[in-house]
């Protein structure tokens, strides 16, 4: 398990993060298996999404903004219950399939670290659920 650190810009963006998730599936060795993100925030999100074309997140952001508006007669004191709403409909957790060390994603994905309440830095755990070649068919979380 590695815990990756990812210091955010803005109140709103989308932050490709594969190749950190990369670097940590090295870390822990995992050649196959199932990796699982998790951002330990309710604030945020990780999804896979396209990171080619940023038009692509810039749309993605900004119709999520017009689905769960900033300012909408929210009762939570903070401010920012948006930013939670927003959290809960996309997710603080996603399982990749690893293939050769790496995440398997299409030629077009990218994992993205979904920031709805920066700029902060955020914590999101890497883990591999994968099968032990000294231990035969066992499962084993790295």
């Amino acid at each position: 398990m590695v815990d990756l650190k990812i210091k955010t810009k803005a109140r709103i963006e989308l932050i490709d993060i594969t190749e950190k998730v990369n670097h940590a599936l090295a870390e822990i060795g995992a050649e196959s298996g199932l990796c699982n993100l998790f951002v330990t925030h309710t604030t945020a999100a990780v999804i896979v999404s396209e990171n080619w074309d940023p038009d692509v997140t810039t749309d993605m952001l900004a119709q999520l903004e017009r689905i769960v508006p900033r300012e909408n007669s929210y009762r939570h004191g903070e401010g920012n219950s948006q930013a939670h709403i927003l959290s809960v409909m996309l997710s603080t957790s996603i399982n990749i399939p690893v293939r050769r060390g790496k995440l398997a994603l299409g030629k077009w994905q990218g994992v993205m670290l979904a920031e709805f309440d920066g700029p902060r830095e955020r914590n999101l755990i890497v883990s591999v659920v994968a099968l032990s070649a000294d231990k035969g068919k066992k499962a084993v979380t790295r």
